[in-house]
This record gives structure tokens, C-alpha cells and sequence, in this order.
């Protein structure tokens, strides 16, 4: 069995590779990638990234964002969203996005992965998972990124936090939150004095 065929046949559809994975299975990796390109049966991603694109009834789809930032990051600490998920808060946003935003450990900038594109900022805290709290914390933040009318949209976040557990927004703040959100959530989360 021939080294191309060997590369070949561990290539698992639906999976993303980084070059490095690859070379174990074959002797001439720039000929058999450029060669596996040419018929169809990778895709580059990126910088030493590929891609087994799996057909499906509806085409052949892209690989999921995770899969691709995972490969990317050679790490699975990581964290994406879009501005578009404020949209979840109902708290009047009108504007679409196109950003991919990924907070991790190890990688800032703004990066091509498989045709998107992907804004990394190197973060020292983030969640595992998405919460409405922690987005409502983050669009204040992130709040001059936004092509948003400012005022009117930080008075639908004071109504928004007044709907929500005090306690778990609290905690969110105080551990992801930029000083500029600290200081706008704190009077919202002060307790009520229990004076007279």
C-alpha cells in the first residue's frame, strides 16, 4: 500500500487536521496534501489546517466552529460567540453581525478559518458555557463595538438586570465583568438597606 493511499485511508470525514496529525501516515506530505486538494478529498483551512468534507443530503457543509477553533487553538479552553447572541437578551438590538468572537488562553487577532472570520481575544477568565447573564455582562463591555444607539440600549440592560437573580449577575460581574461594566452594574446590585 502506497503512502497516499495509507494518508487516505485514516481520514476520517466531517474531521478537522492539522498538518502535523498527517505526517505520521505519509513520506511525501506536501504532495499527498496538494494531491488530496486537487481531488476534492481535503480543504485547506487554514495555515496548516484541513478539512474532510463530509456530504450530507443538502451539499457538503462547512466544519462546525468549534471544530475549527479547537484545531486552530490545538486547545480546548475557549469560549465563542457573536454579538448577534445579544439578540437572545430581548433587549432591542437591531443590528446584524458578522464577528465570530473567541475568547481563549492563547491567540489574539483576527484570523481566517475556513472562509469566516474569527476575532480572537486573549482572555484570563471566561465561562465554559454561555449564560444570559454573562452575555449582558459582556455587551456592556464590549458596549462601543456595537453599532447601537448607547443610552437607550444600557436603559433596556438596567431593566433586563432587574429581571435577573441579583446573586448569579453579581458573580458574573465581579469575575468577567471590564471596569466599565463594574461600575455601571454596581448600583443596580447594591441590596436595599434594611433600615427603616
Amino acid at each position: 500500500m502506497d503512502s497516499l493511499t495509507t494518508l487516505r485511508k485514516h481520514l476520517k470525514a466531517g474531521k478537522v487536521y492539522r498538518r502535523a496529525d498527517l505526517l505520521q501516515y505519509t513520506t511525501a506530505p506536501d504532495r499527498h496534501l496538494a494531491a488530496l486538494i486537487s481531488d476534492g478529498s481535503l480543504t485547506k483551512v487554514s495555515q496548516g489546517i484541513y478539512y474532510v468534507p463530509r456530504a450530507t443530503d443538502f451539499g457538503v457543509p462547512p466544519p462546525d466552529d468549534k471544530t475549527l477553533v479547537k484545531s486552530f487553538l490545538k486547545d480546548n479552553r475557549f469560549l465563542i460567540l457573536s454579538p448577534n447572541m445579544y439578540n437572545m437578551l430581548g433587549i432591542g438590538i437591531t443590528q446584524l453581525y458578522n464577528d465570530r468572537v473567541v475568547y481563549n488562553h492563547k491567540r489574539h487577532g483576527l484570523f481566517e478559518l475556513g472562509g469566516l472570520k474569527f476575532r480572537f481575544h486573549r482572555k484570563q477568565f471566561f465561562p465554559s458555557i454561555l449564560t444570559k447573564e454573562f452575555l449582558l455582562v459582556d455587551l456592556v463591555s464590549n458596549l462601543k463595538s456595537l453599532a447601537e444607539d448607547e443610552n437607550a440600549l444600557l436603559q433596556n440592560v438596567q431593566r433586563k438586570a432587574a429581571e435577573m437573580n441579583a446573586g448569579k449577575l453579581g458573580k458574573v460581574v465581579d469575575r468577567y465583568g471590564s471596569i466599565k461594566a463594574r461600575k455601571f452594574f454596581a448600583p443596580l446590585l447594591k441590596k436595599p438597606s434594611s433600615n427603616g
